[in-house]
């Protein structure tokens, strides 16, 4: 399914708490919750009773079905990039 992603060691991954992933993805924090806990790609770690989950886990997290692949392009980060118009 992610065959287009290739898979690179990062030296230093930025980490987003729950809600900066969230309005990232254009979507609730409830979202991101639900991926932590059904063991999805999220790659995380804690630290003081606080999630901290990897950007790029959280890219690929997004992308992995359409409906939210296509929130994170129109509500989330995606929008401030420049669409094609045809």
């Amino acid at each position: 399914m992610f065959n287009h992603f290739k898979a690179i060691n990062i030296k230093h991954p930025i980490w987003l708490s729950v809600s900066e992933a969230a309005k990232l993805a254009g979507v609730t924090d409830k979202t991101i919750r639900r991926g932590l806990q059904v063991g999805s790609l999220l790659k995380y770690k804690i630290i003081k009773n606080r999630y901290q989950i990897e950007l790029g886990s959280l890219v690929m997290y997004m992308h992995r079905n359409k409906k939210l692949k296509n929130k994170i392009r129109e509500i989330g980060l995606g929008q401030y990039f420049i669409k094609d118009r045809n």
